[in-house]
């Protein structure tokens, strides 16, 4: 196997974002990393400095942007901006989402959660795969035989690797092994993904309840590889 063959795009998410109303901010424009985000951003970039990265892309949010910056700076690179790398679309969007003050006392918004499958209170997972797997692809063509780097967000993430790894899509989102700033890496031979994994170089920056999936096995290097 030659290593023009071989291609990795690491799928970051961003790093945390300054939301002290504590609203679901999806895709509004204005949210900005705190600066406990840019910390972890520039640790990412710190433990990607000696990587073949050729290529930096990122959602056009500005919590991806800047998330982005310190790893396109360290190896003298431009950001790409990507829509499909985008967030999910979701209903709930900037209103605070819980039982007690939140949008679930209000019974109008009731009927969106009646299909968890799809989901009924957004963007349907399959179509979040679609433009994701599309992303990870331009990002595979642009950086052939080395490696790039493509900043999103949680949700679109964790979909991907799950259609990946052949996983049904829909999930309990508190079990999503996606934390701030983590690498979910695929590894393309060819045009074809033959392993994924996943790790988090800034794990000791965030906050122990803002790790999802707290109780998911191989927190760091999990993943799965799949047969040439």
């Amino acid at each position: 196997m030659s290593d023009k063959d071989i291609t990795v795009v690491h799928l970051m998410r961003h790093g945390e974002v300054h939301n002290p109303s504590g609203v679901l901010y999806g895709r509004l424009p204005g949210y900005h990393l705190s600066e406990l985000g840019v910390r972890m951003a520039e640790r990412v970039g710190e433990h990607l400095a000696d990587r073949d990265i050729t290529h930096v892309v990122a959602s056009p949010l500005e919590r991806a942007q800047e998330t982005a910056g310190p790893i396109a700076k360290e190896h003298g690179l431009e950001i790409a901006s990507d829509e499909r790398l985008l967030e999910a679309e979701n209903i709930f969007q900037g209103r605070t989402f819980g039982v007690g003050d939140g949008s679930l006392r209000n019974p109008g918004y009731w009927k969106h959660l009646v299909n968890p499958f799809r989901p009924s209170w957004g963007e349907p997972y399959i179509e979040q795969v679609v433009r994701m797997m599309a992303a990870l692809n331009s990002a595979r063509d642009a950086a052939r035989g080395h490696e790039a780097v493509c900043v999103s967000h949680q949700l679109p993430i964790w979909v991907t690797r799950c259609f990946v790894e052949r996983r049904r899509l829909w999930h309990d989102p508190r079990k999503r092994q996606c934390s701030l700033a983590s690498l979910t890496t695929f590894t393309y031979q060819g045009d074809k993904i033959v392993s994924v994994g996943y790790s988090e170089p800034a794990r000791d920056l965030v906050p122990p309840h803002l790790l999802p999936g707290a109780k998911a096995k191989a927190r760091s290097g999990g993943g799965k590889s799949f047969g040439a």
